[in-house]
């Protein structure tokens, strides 16, 4: 037996379920029964096997025995959290109808669905992620772009060639993506749940007359006009997350274009190896980690978003800039994120407040929001750089807000309206009657027993209660006087008579119906309230914005004053200089023991080759550079002493090695893919790091791949970082070219890292001692030293092999440095034979010289 079969077949509570059902045929139902949520048939089988909860069955209905798997109404969230993590769409039916009144099963309604790229539940939420929304328009060789963060109100548009879509993807992962139901698009969206809508709601027409209901003339200030495929995958966006939410998305008050031209490009590679916001290791740190120290929720997902979209030089940069200057030069940024502490999450508060879903503690939250704000635009008026008093425009009061807010809603109201509670006392006379017949019921009959006692003269009447007769007045058998004319007999029992009155009977009827009608009455003044505040949403959320936006800034200047960061400063020159630069994740671990080190590229330097051995700081060198100009493009301050900084169009990495297994492809195949894109998109004004190029095949051809690469980004003009073990690339010429290495010292077979970036290429390799540092048995590391000097003696006497490529054939090779020979650095050699009291004040200082020219 199954759900599909015929609803007249089924009870009428049944019946109820599969209409609900066939709303949402592809959700999972949670039907509201009492204090569970109940699911059936399949449903119940799928979430029974989910979330591992007892399966069990509810009688039966067209003779059959109905599957039935629920939860408590009290936990629900947790279940509902694994679900959407999980992909799983999740319908929501309520009981919008009064027990009381209703014949048959009370009535009931889905009050929305559940899906990643929907939520904004506050329980279901991670306060530092926005699970985002993305709706495609596809039409020939471009596509339209919406994002929407449903939870904080932000619709984000762009156009871009499809080819450029699993790179956008990479670089900012979705919770959700809806498609025309005819797009082929499969390939561009692995392991994202895809939902494919009739390509009518895609249609420019009727995406239109959303955008037209949303936003009216304001639509064209937005300046996105030239954009209509991105328009239409707005419009469509906009209704399916109504029809999710059923609802209309009053939080959204903007669209945000976003143009490729105003942002500094880092490519998915880029973001993953420099460790922004994820590390390789999975919980180990990064820039993301260090720069949190964000006072709000909202603050620290927009941290989060200005790493993932860095700006390129521009006003908005330069705004940015200012201010985080400006907080650290006012000295009183410490002060202002203190203002900043405890102020709620208030953005989302806000969407759930236009959805009119939000709850009692929401309102509670944001009236101590707003009693923050006052002290907050205090604390700025402590700052004369005008560019900060525009913060304090942008910052409103809300007094009537704040008061209506004071006067409804109790100090610590509880999460639901289920049990009531949550309207402060005083704020609505009905209310407050009807609550107190309910919590005072005693009161109220001891006062009525005493008024009867004197109207009737009968001092042994009382009044009381029991859950078989309801409330009676009893009069003791040893009274034997007259019952007044309106005592009606209840009840006789041996010892006394029962009876009833008109007064009492109303009572009666009052207080059994007190608790319900009060509880209706606290939800009708909640929704009222809620209805008031619908017109304030809009400068609320520009006041959040500013706020957020100030919580990243005085964070930003927290950061540059507790780490010893400096401002950086952007030229219009094509040039990149930075003196004692630090790796700033590397250093918060090590502290002092880092060692800076500078970088220069001008008009003619443009790359360095950079050689020394494994562990010396390549990786970490190259890293840091690029963060420190992904900071400045953030509008950070940045870890070093000067930078110097161009205008910088991309970021490109290519480290460290890993495979594809899924996708089929070796590790040497990833690595030609990263460079294949880093050679295809790279500009002379673009960053490019690059880490072992042609390492993962045959000698030669690796050689020759790096070698290449190195010559063609030479001729494209990009600053390059290479570094490499092949020091047969050393011997290439080109004035755009400087080779550098990192300094490391070998003793008794014992390697020193110093760390220390110097001019010219590596004098010798170190990967026996390494191999030693490594753990290598001992035994092991002499076979391999008896090894490498039979092959260096053995290639010493033939000549190279015949270059296979006309690259190849341009090279000229150098001696290889041997990979596993220890040898002594040349001036520790030089010294060790010197014996200084046997020397002359002239022969030490020609020896002075001659160390001089050994450097």
């Amino acid at each position: 037996m199954s759900a599909t079969e015929s609803p007249a077949k089924h009870t009428p509570m049944m019946q109820q379920y599969l209409g609900l059902k066939a709303e949402c045929p592809d959700a999972l139902l949670f039907y509201r029964m009492g204090d569970f949520y109940e699911l059936f048939y399949e449903d119940a089988e799928k979430a029974s096997r989910l979330l591992g909860i007892t399966l069990t069955s509810r009688g039966h209905s067209a003779g059959e025995p109905i599957p039935m798997a629920g939860v408590p109404v009290h936990s629900v969230d947790g279940y509902l959290t694994k679900l959407v993590a999980l992909g799983e769409k999740i319908a929501i039916g309520e009981q919008i109808g009064d027990p009381a009144n209703s014949k048959g099963p009370v009535e009931r309604a889905i009050v929305r669905v559940l899906t990643p790229g929907t939520i904004v539940d506050g329980a279901l939420l991670d306060s530092q992620q926005e699970p985002l929304l993305l709706a495609i328009c596809p039409e020939g060789e471009q596509c339209g772009l919406a994002w929407l963060d449903a939870a904080g109100g932000r619709l984000m548009l762009r156009e871009i060639p499809l080819t450029h879509l699993a790179d956008l993807l990479g670089r900012r992962p979705v919770a959700e993506i809806i498609l025309p139901e005819d797009a082929d698009l499969q390939k561009h969206l692995q392991g994202t749940l895809v939902q494919d809508l009739d390509k009518q709601i895609f249609q420019a027409r009727r995406s239109q007359a959303v955008l037209d209901r949303y936003f009216g003339e304001r639509l064209d200030s937005f300046g996105c006009n030239d954009w209509p495929l991105a328009l239409r995958a707005a419009g469509a966006l906009l209704h399916y997350a109504e029809t999710q939410l059923r609802g209309s998305l009053a939080q959204i008050q903007h669209l945000h274009p976003e143009r490729a031209e105003e942002e500094l490009y880092v490519d998915a590679t880029a973001f993953r190896s420099l460790e922004v916001v994820e590390s390789l290791q999975g919980q180990g740190p990064t820039l993301l980690s260090l720069l949190q120290k964000t006072r709000t929720a909202m603050g620290a997902r927009l941290l989060r978003r200005w790493l993932m979209r860095p700006l390129r030089q521009g006003p908005e940069l330069l705004q940015r800039q200012q201010c985080v200057s400006a907080l650290i030069e006012g000295q009183d940024q410490g002060a202002l994120q203190n203002a900043l502490q405890g102020i709620a999450d208030a953005e989302r508060i806000l969407t759930r407040i236009a959805l009119r879903s939000a709850n009692p503690r929401d309102l509670a939250q944001l009236r101590h929001t707003l009693q923050a704000l006052p002290a907050l635009r205090d604390r700025l008026g402590h700052f004369t750089a005008d560019i900060l008093a525009t913060y304090q425009e942008k910052i409103g009061l809300f007094t009537a807000t704040t008061q209506l807010l004071e006067n409804a809603i109790v100090d610590q109201p509880p999460m639901t309206q289920r049990e009531g509670g949550y309207i402060r006392s005083g704020y609505d006379p009905e209310l407050d009657r009807l609550q107190a017949l309910s919590h005072n019921l005693q009161d109220v009959l001891r006062n009525l027993e005493q008024q009867e006692r004197q109207r009737t003269g009968i001092s042994q009447l009382k009044i009381q209660y029991n859950r078989v007769h309801g409330f009676y007045i009893e009069i003791s058998r040893s009274y034997q006087g007259p019952i007044p004319d309106d005592y009606r007999r209840r009840q006789t029992t041996k010892n006394a008579e029962r009876y009833i009155n008109d007064a009492l009977k109303t009572i009666e009827d009052q207080a059994l119906s007190a608790e319900s009608l009060a509880l209706s009455r606290e939800r009708h003044l909640f929704s009222s309230l809620l209805e008031a505040l619908l017109p304030e949403v809009a400068a609320l959320q520009n006041t959040m914005t500013a706020i957020a936006e100030l919580d990243v800034l005085s964070t930003l200047a927290e950061r540059a004053i507790t780490l010893n960061w400096s401002a950086p400063k952007m030229v219009a020159e094509n040039a990149l200089h930075i003196a004692d630069g630090r790796h700033p994740v590397v250093e918060a671990q090590i502290g002092s023991q880092f060692v800076p080190n500078d970088l220069h590229f001008d008009g003619q330097q443009r790359m360095h080759l950079i050689t020394g051995p494994n562990m010396g700081g390549k990786s970490t060198y190259m890293r840091q550079s690029a963060l420190i100009v992904l900071l400045a493009h953030i509008g950070s301050w940045v870890p070093a002493r000067e930078a110097v900084i161009g205008p910088i169009d991309q970021i490109f990495t290519r480290i460290g090695a890993s495979d594809d297994l899924a996708g089929g492809r070796s590790t040497f195949m990833v690595e030609m893919s990263e460079t294949a894109r880093i050679l295809h998109l790279a500009t002379a004004r673009s960053l490019v790091i690059l880490d072992e190029i042609g390492r993962g095949t045959a000698t030669y051809d690796g050689l020759a791949i790096a070698w290449a690469t190195a010559e063609a980004l030479l001729e494209r003009g990009a600053f390059t970082l290479f570094a490499t073990h092949y020091f047969e690339l050393t011997a290439l010429e080109n004035r755009g070219l400087s080779n550098l290495h990192l300094d490391a010292v070998a003793q008794n077979e014992q390697v020193i890292f110093l760390h220390r970036v110097e001019e010219g290429p590596a004098t010798q390799s170190y990967g026996l001692a390494v191999a030693s540092l490594a753990g290598i048995p001992e035994g092991i590391v002499t076979a391999a030293r008896k090894r490498l000097n039979l092959l260096e003696n053995t290639a010493a006497s033939k000549q190279p092999p015949a270059p296979s490529s006309p690259v190849q054939a341009s090279i000229t090779l150098p001696a290889q440095i041997p990979l596993f020979t220890v040898t002594p650095h040349p001036i520790l050699e030089r010294l060790q034979q010197l014996n200084p009291d046997t020397i002359s004040p002239r022969q030490a200082l020609d020896l002075l010289y001659e160390i001089k020219n050994m450097l």
